[in-house]
């Protein structure tokens, strides 16, 4: 039987995960004991305390060394969070005695990031460039996630996801129109009108089911009278689609009309002369109600509602 959290978190200490990260690095008892500077039977009695602390086996000894087994896998990952986050912990104290840099977790939706949040950051680090800076592009759902769990400061999403959208500030900043874009060999790169019926058997690039994106992709097709495309590519990835463009040049996608225009201007793919009428819900700055900011975190929500007056 398992312990409890509370058992847990008396009993494990930072060194051991540590040892665990190691032995996980060099599949070795002894390598592993020489990086944390134990004997080996020292590293040995350790790894019975952590396993004894957790209830389980966590390794299998072979010929060819020390394996994590699905257990310890799975610890092993927690430890590698629990370690960075320490790292990040003294990032941040550091910034802060400083009186300038330290650490921001800042969230977006794809369409949010060349949208908003590139701009943002880049004026951000002029006023602080000493901040350290970790991005995360992910659904509105899975970013909410992360902002409950501690793990970003701030997100650019739409909080309308979540199941209660009232435990989170927050702050409209734009819409996010969309556009079809083709690879720049794409037979209709050129024409200076396109029809959704010229589309309709070509091969497609859609965002996952789980978000908004594709609904309004369907909507297109739906309202027009045209079936969906058969066989289409599901991705979140903004990369995988560009690559994908270019590789084949049969192949067109729906994005967000700030990514389009980017990948356009920088020669990555061709925005097709087709509008797309449907519109996503706006999206905004979204923050976690009663949790205190950081100064990185104050500044970069600065920096885009400032963009946001600009803008209107």
């Amino acid at each position: 039987m398992l312990p409890n959290a509370d058992s847990i978190a008396a009993r494990l200490r930072l060194k051991q995960l540590r040892l665990l990260i190691a032995l996980d690095d060099h599949g070795s008892l002894h390598r592993a004991a020489d990086e944390m500077a134990l004997t080996q039977p020292g590293a040995t009695k350790a790894l019975r305390e952590i396993e004894a602390t957790l209830g389980a086996t966590l390794f299998t000894r072979s010929a060819q060394g020390i394996q994590p087994n699905e257990l310890g896998r799975c610890v092993i990952r927690y430890a590698r969070l629990i370690h960075m986050d320490v790292a990040h912990l003294r990032e941040e104290m550091a910034g802060i005695l400083q009186g300038t840099g330290g650490r921001l977790a800042i969230g977006a939706i794809t369409g949010a990031v060349s949208g908003v949040l590139v701009d943002a950051l880049a004026r951000l680090r002029e006023r602080q460039p000493l901040l350290t800076v970790e991005v995360v592009e992910d659904t509105s759902a899975r970013l909410l996630a992360l902002l409950d769990q501690g793990r970003l400061d701030v997100a650019i999403c739409r909080a309308s996801v979540a199941r209660q959208p009232d435990h989170y500030h927050y702050v409209e900043l734009r819409d996010e129109p969309l556009a079809i874009v083709a690879g720049v060999a794409h037979v209709l790169g050129d024409a200076p009108c396109v029809e959704l019926a010229e589309l309709a058997s070509s091969r497609w690039i859609v965002y996952p089911r789980i978000m908004p994106i594709h609904s309004l992709y369907e909507r297109e097709f739906k309202e027009a009278g045209l079936p969906l495309p058969l066989h289409p590519i599901e991705t979140a990835s903004t990369i995988t689609t560009v690559l994908l463009l270019q590789r084949d040049p049969t192949l067109v996608a729906m994005l967000p009309l700030d990514m389009a225009t980017f990948l356009a201007e920088h020669g990555l793919a061709k925005r097709l002369a087709i509008a797309v009428r449907s519109r996503t819900e706006p999206y905004g700055v979204v923050t976690r109600k009663g949790a205190a900011l950081t100064a990185p975190a104050r500044l970069v929500i600065e920096e885009l509602t400032r963009q946001k007056n600009t803008d209107g």
